[in-house]
C-alpha cells in the first residue's frame, strides 16, 4: 500500500533523470509544484463505526511518488509525523534522496527513532553512496534500508552496511532507461551476504545486461524476471 500525503517533485541527482513519475516521458512531467493531496490524512481516516479505514499490521510506502523530506513540505510534515506516531500498528517506509534534510525534519520526540518507521536512503551510483550513506548512518534511526535504484553502475556498499537491515536493488524503467548490469546486482548481493544483511532484487529495469548481452524487458515482466533469478535473501520477509 502507498500513502502519498503530497505530490510533485524535482530532480535531486542522476537517478532522477528518467523518473517514472516525473521524468520527460512520465505523466507527471513538469509537476514540480509541491501540493497536499486529498489523501493527506489517509492513515487516520475512520469509517462510520469509528474504526480506521486502513487496518493494522500493514506496510505503508510513504511518499514513494515524491520525497518526504522536500523543503516545500516542511509546513505539513509535523502533522504527517503525528499520524505516523498515532498508527503504531502500521510500518511506514520512507525512502529519500534528500537524507541531508533528515535532522531538520524530525519531530521533537523522535529520540532514537520511532519503532514503526523504516528510513531508506537511495543511492544510484558510487558518488551518491559516498555522499549520502555516511550521513545516513550518523543519524538516529532504528530501522534503515538502502535502495540502489535505479542502479546505474557498480557500487561498493561494504563500508556502509553496519547498522543497515536491508538492501534493495533495481534497474531503471522506460524507453530512455540506462542499462542495469547483472554483475553489479550480484556484487551488491555478495556484499550483503558478507555483512549479514537481507537483499531484494526488485526489478531488472528495461535494459538488463547479463552475460554481456543486453535484453529489453517489458515493464510488466521486470519484477518477475528479477524474482525468477532466485537471488533474494529475505528471511521470509521483504520491506516492499
Amino acid at each position: 500500500m502507498n500513502w502519498e500525503p503530497w505530490t510533485g517533485c524535482y530532480p535531486a541527482s542522476e537517478g532522477c533523470a528518467n523518473c517514472y513519475f516525473y521524468g520527460p516521458r512520465a505523466k507527471r512531467y513538469g509537476q514540480n509544484t509541491i501540493q497536499k493531496t486529498d489523501k493527506f490524512d489517509w492513515p487516520i481516516r475512520k469509517n462510520a463505526k469509528g474504526a480506521y479505514n486502513i487496518k493494522g499490521d500493514k506496510i505503508l510506502a510513504t511518499c514513494f511518488a515524491t520525497d518526504f523530506f522536500l523543503p516545500e513540505a516542511d509546513a505539513w510534515r509535523a502533522e504527517a509525523w503525528a499520524m505516523i506516531r498515532e498508527r503504531t500498528d502500521i510500518d511506514f517506509l520512507i525512502l529519500t534522496k534528500r537524507i541531508d534534510r533528515f535532522p531538520a525534519s524530525l519531530p521533537p520526540d523522535w529520540g532514537a527513532g520511532y519503532d514503526n518507521v523504516n528510513i531508506g536512503c537511495t543511492v544510484e551510483n558510487q558518488r551518491r553512496a559516498d555522499d549520502r550513506l555516511p550521513l545516513f548512518l550518523s543519524y538516529p534511526i532504528k530501522r534503515r534500508f538502502i535502495a540502489c535504484a535505479p542502479l546505474l553502475e557498480a557500487i561498493d556498499l561494504t563500508p556502509y552496511l553496519h547498522g543497515v537491515q536491508h538492501v534493495t536493488a533495481g534497474g531503471e524503467t522506460g524507453r530512455d532507461a540506462r542499462v542495469c548490469d547483472y554483475d553489479w546486482v550480484l556484487a551488491i548481493r555478495e556484499q550483503c551476504v558478507n555483512a549479514g544483511v537481507t537483499f531484494w532484487f526488485k526489478n531488472t529495469g528495461s535494459y538488463f545486461r547479463r552475460n554481456g548481452v543486453v535484453e529489453t524487458i517489458n515493464p510488466f515482466r521486470q519484477s518477475g524476471e528479477a524474482k525468477a533469478l532466485g537471488i533474494d535473501i529475505l528471511d521470509g520477509k521483504r520491506l516492499f
